[in-house]
């Protein structure tokens, strides 16, 4: 399907304040960029560079007053996401160099305290994507998806003690789950068609069997219509923008997803 996503950011700018945003889409994950716009009111000098996880980045200052962004992109996407279920787990010895990077604990995902919740979930199912798709259930059926009940990203131990949080809250706790059992897990950021209500999201993604496949927590089914901005290791990698100082605050966030096959018919 392609899909046209928009986001406008708008902020109030006490103090000139140095930016770090990521919302481009990332380019050749299992989706086709075909047009893009990016407005910046008033307009100031953008740095771009790509970070450690291929992400686009964007890097300026903000001058004071009201400060405006606008990105736009259409985009060709897959409209379903691929089970794989009876896909293998990789033994880490023939893991790919670039993926050992997500077996590690990091800052929002504490792995190292989840072995034994894990392995409870997952002991009856056959290693790798049965067990992960086990765990995700778990959290579903445990954890309650409750969009706007936190402003700032919490731990894998948070959400788990907490029993409820947002997107990004509910992976966390996934991939603490997928590393526990030495299964390779990464966060993403992007948009969902038909999410409601709108917003940006955050998923997961696990390896296995020579791939990454897609879980998400918070929609009762698997479905496609995902435009990726981003992959991280967590929340703190990434942050659809980073503001160095405090004379900076975003006033107003709008998303919007569309269905452009939909129109065209």
């Amino acid at each position: 399907m392609k899909l046209r996503v928009t986001c406008d950011l708008y902020f109030h700018v006490e103090d000139a304040t140095a930016l770090i945003l990521m919302l481009r889409p990332y380019r050749g994950a299992k989706q086709t960029l075909t047009r893009e716009t990016y407005t910046i009111k008033p307009s100031v000098e953008i740095i771009e560079h790509i970070d450690h996880y291929d992400n686009a980045c964007q890097r300026l200052v903000a001058p004071q007053g009201l400060f405006y962004i606008h990105t736009s992109s259409e985009v060709w996407v897959a409209d379903h996401a691929d089970s794989g279920y009876g896909a293998g787990f990789v033994e880490i010895q023939y893991l790919p160099e670039q993926v050992l990077n997500y077996l590690a604990p990091s800052r929002y995902c504490e792995s190292d305290r989840f072995n034994d919740l894990a392995i409870s979930l997952s002991a009856d199912e056959q290693p790798g994507y049965d067990q992960v798709s086990r765990m995700v259930e778990w959290i579903r059926t445990n954890i309650q998806y409750l969009p706007g009940s936190s402003d700032v990203p919490l731990s894998a131990v948070e959400i788990h003690q907490r029993g409820y949080g947002v997107c990004r809250d509910l992976a966390h706790l996934g991939i603490a789950l997928c590393r526990s059992i030495s299964i390779p897990a990464r966060i993403v950021v992007g948009y969902l068609h038909n999410l409601h209500p709108m917003d940006l999201h955050a998923w997961f993604e696990a390896y296995f069997g020579g791939r990454w496949y897609t879980f998400d927590p918070t929609q009762p089914d698997l479905r496609g219509g995902r435009v990726i901005i981003a992959f991280g290791r967590d929340a703190a990698d990434v942050a659809v923008f980073h503001q160095f100082g405090s004379g900076c605050l975003l006033t107003d966030m709008k998303v919007r997803v569309e269905h452009l096959d939909k129109h065209m018919n």
